[in-house]
């Protein structure tokens, strides 16, 4: 049906098309803000001119590649951590383990607002306990941290330990090297508290620091004698309130215990010392107290010697890691492998032989290349 101005007998009468109506969306606008927000991939020169300037944010780009599993992304770290080795090794690096609820999130943010306010640059590495059903963390340290996130001298980096050995991250000590070269002259390692994971920390710490708590019982209880035997340092946290002289009964019953163990190879007695996180008395202290073993450590020469062994010890597991690694994803050992652990469920074949048989498949397909 025609419009009624459009009838013949309106003369005169004419109605425009007018002009033709924009898009709701400007996809100029919309390309070039996309453009713009997008990241572009760096070099691994622009990686490490980044980091070495203090880019926080490229920094932590950085340590994405290195907690990646894919093979391109493992390249370009690597290629990343020897460009920045050279700038290396100037921190002291210290890990810190607890059993649940001695409050090491608390501890760690009164000893780093300490350090901070002190002139230090530090960086958390704080590993969160990852699922192991879904992979998932929560990587919560930074909520409960609030003060020293916004520390414009703190870095800290939530890592999930993706289920290896003990909750550690796969790639912490990588990651130190790269906060190291960013200037970070203090390095926090904090551990779950649970497992192994202590000992693979130690293996990559200048000083370790046990943090206890009182009034939990038999205070020696579920304290294994390996991990009392690492430590460096006690520290009774929650020493505050009521609490005071239970803390204080608890550190003369671990200066007794560590009474009973041989000397240590560094020559540093190991300190039993309280605190209170949320008051922050006795920090200052447990500072003190490792800058003593430092000065002892460096002046016997305890120190180089160490961070030399754990260097060779990194080597020897990234080695294991990769050789375990390149196993598993052979596609002949991929392929043998469901019936093999069906036949070895059943005790249809022992686990040996069943090992044996993919172990040879293993050298049989790596000789054919």
């Amino acid at each position: 049906m025609l419009h009624p101005e459009n009838d013949p007998k309106y003369v005169g009468l004419n109605v425009n098309r007018g002009i033709e109506q924009p898009d709701a969306v400007n996809a100029d606008s919309v390309h070039r803000f996309l453009k713009k927000t997008q990241k572009r991939e760096l070099t691994a020169n622009e990686y490490c001119d980044g980091i070495l300037h203090g880019n926080r944010t490229i920094l932590s780009r950085a340590v994405t590649l290195i907690e990646s599993n894919k093979p391109d992304h493992q390249d370009i770290a690597q290629e990343i951590i020897s460009k920045c080795l050279p700038f290396s090794g100037k921190s002291v690096r210290i890990g810190i383990t607890g059993v649940p609820g001695a409050g090491k999130s608390t501890f760690i943010e009164s000893f780093g607002t300490y350090l901070t306010s002190n002139n230090k640059k530090l960086a958390v590495l704080a590993i969160d306990p990852s699922s192991e059903r879904s992979k998932g963390s929560i990587l919560g340290d930074k909520t409960r941290m609030e003060e020293l996130s916004a520390d414009p001298n703190a870095y800290i980096r939530p890592s999930p330990s993706s289920g290896s050995l003990g909750g550690v991250a796969r790639k912490t000590r990588e990651t130190i090297l790269l906060c190291e070269a960013a200037g970070f002259d203090t390095i926090l390692i904090e551990t779950v508290g649970v497992g192994q994971s202590e000992t693979v920390v130690h293996s990559m710490v200048d000083f370790f620091l046990l943090l206890q708590i009182s009034g939990a019982g038999d205070e020696l209880q579920g304290i294994k004698r390996g991990i009392m035997e690492m430590a460096d340092t006690i520290v009774i946290n929650k020493a505050d309130g009521d609490n005071i002289n239970h803390a204080n009964t608890a550190a003369t019953l671990y200066r007794n215990a560590l009474h009973l163990f041989p000397p240590t190879v560094s020559g540093w007695i190991p300190q039993v010392m309280t605190c209170s996180s949320l008051r922050k008395t006795g920090i200052s202290e447990v500072w003190h107290c490792i800058e003593d073993y430092l000065t002892l450590v460096k002046g016997n020469s305890f120190f180089d010697e160490r961070r030399a062994n754990q260097s060779r010890y990194w080597m020897l597991e990234t080695i294991e890691e990769n050789l375990k690694n390149n196993f598993y994803q052979n596609k002949q050992v991929k392929s043998a492998l469901p019936s093999l652990e069906t036949k070895v469920s059943d005790e249809k074949l022992s686990p040996f032989v069943a090992a044996r048989e993919l172990l040879e498949k293993y050298f049989d397909a790596i000789g054919k290349h």
